[in-house]
């Protein structure tokens, strides 16, 4: 079977003209029907230094991510993709997605089954690789549900987007058992390159399930939300609800908003949590953040199908953004004290190529749980490869 592949040809013959190495890596093949056929990889190394918090947390500088993937596809047909990340030895995306065009004749969307995210959260279905701060803000992190086993249907337009998922399964590594409905919904009056109004509103109901160990013990279900101060090398919360026992259900909510006018962008997110408890009152978490960011060089960030992904670097030293982020957090309700936090976050980010990308931040967190204030500064760095 012949090969159609432009970038494995090119890179095979220096002397193509065509070819250039910072825009076409040769990490796949795409055979004579169309099947495209290759691999994933996202390599993260941060490092993290904190000052003013109290000794609570040491400076770290290692792996953030050692992602691997395959993935198989046909355009207008079908993708399926398998992804583990080697440093938190964690399944991500596992899953397989088919068109109902090519099924029915008629496009009716996307229906995909297997392990994926779930879509309360703007953010949180950013990819890792492709978020314009190194860590996600204070309410994804406390709010957002994360992957799922289970079945979604997606119908994706120029001017609108909806998805609905059922769940129910846990996740990959034996956590999280339970049942989740959620859906998304947004509508994109502005959707061309440089030119984006996305405004979008989400929501989902899980409820838990109790397990069981080896040792017959059973542990009834519950749910706990936290987030750490927007740096990835530290374990440590400021804010913790704790665990929030019985929990009967949890309902999240999310609103979303998006802005992009050229090398200028404004994203924003309200985000809450109520978690009904058997016998005690209802407990509620909510939080929200709001960021700019101005790409300097005059590209403008990538939008497509719903979400954001990178700047794609126009000229030969690539794309230099500007960026700074306030989000905010409370987990205190009633006899809950699980604290108040709001962080302010300045970063840069520089695309050298679409596959390097250095990135910058520097965290001013504020925080008070049980009259204990630590307010950490904390600097972080990041270098990134990813295809």
């Amino acid at each position: 079977m012949a090969l159609l592949a432009p970038a494995w040809a090119a890179a095979a013959d220096p002397t193509a003209a065509s070819y250039d190495w910072r825009s076409n890596w040769p990490t796949h093949a795409v055979l004579g029907d169309g099947t495209d056929i290759g691999l994933s990889l996202k390599y993260q190394f941060d490092l993290n230094r904190f000052a003013h918090d109290e000794g609570m947390y040491e400076d770290a500088q290692t792996n953030r991510r050692k992602e691997f993937g395959i993935f198989v596809r046909k355009k207008g047909v079908y993708d399926a993709t398998a992804v583990f990340d080697f440093q938190s030895r964690t399944w991500l995306d596992v899953f397989l997605r088919v068109q109902t065009k090519a099924v029915l004749g008629d496009d009716a969307g996307a229906v995909r089954v297997g392990f994926m995210k779930t879509p309360v959260g703007f953010e949180g279905n950013t990819s890792t690789g492709t978020t314009s701060f190194l860590e996600p803000s204070l309410p994804m992190q406390a709010v957002y549900a994360n992957r799922r086993i289970g079945v979604d249907w997606a119908l994706t337009r120029k001017q609108y987007l909806v998805q609905l998922g059922y769940y129910h399964g846990g996740n990959l590594q034996g956590d999280l058992d339970g049942r989740m409905l959620a859906g998304r919904a947004a509508w994109t009056p502005r959707n061309a390159p440089g030119d984006v109004v996305h405004l979008g509103l989400s929501l989902s109901r899980e409820t838990p399930e109790g397990t069981t160990d080896g040792r017959g013990r059973y542990t009834p279900p519950n749910v706990r939300l936290r987030a750490l101060p927007e740096a990835g090398l530290i374990t440590q919360r400021l804010i913790d609800s704790g665990t929030l026992s019985v929990a009967d259900h949890v309902d999240r909510r999310g609103a979303e908003g998006l802005w992009i006018g050229g090398p200028w962008s404004v994203q924003g997110e309200y985000l809450d949590a109520r978690v009904k408890r058997v016998d005690k009152p209802a407990y509620v978490a909510h939080g929200w953040y709001t960021f700019g960011s101005w790409v300097v060089t005059g590209e403008s960030r990538a939008y497509n199908g719903g979400n954001v992904g990178d700047v794609v670097p126009k000229g030969p030293w690539g794309a230099v953004e500007l960026l700074v982020r306030y989000s905010t957090l409370d987990l205190d309700d009633g006899p809950v004290m699980g604290g108040r936090e709001h962080d302010w976050t300045v970063g840069a980010n520089w695309y050298i190529t679409r596959y390097l990308k250095l990135q910058g931040n520097y965290v001013r967190a504020t925080s008070d749980r049980r009259d204990l204030r630590i307010d950490p500064h904390i600097v972080e760095v990041r270098a990134q490869v990813m295809f």
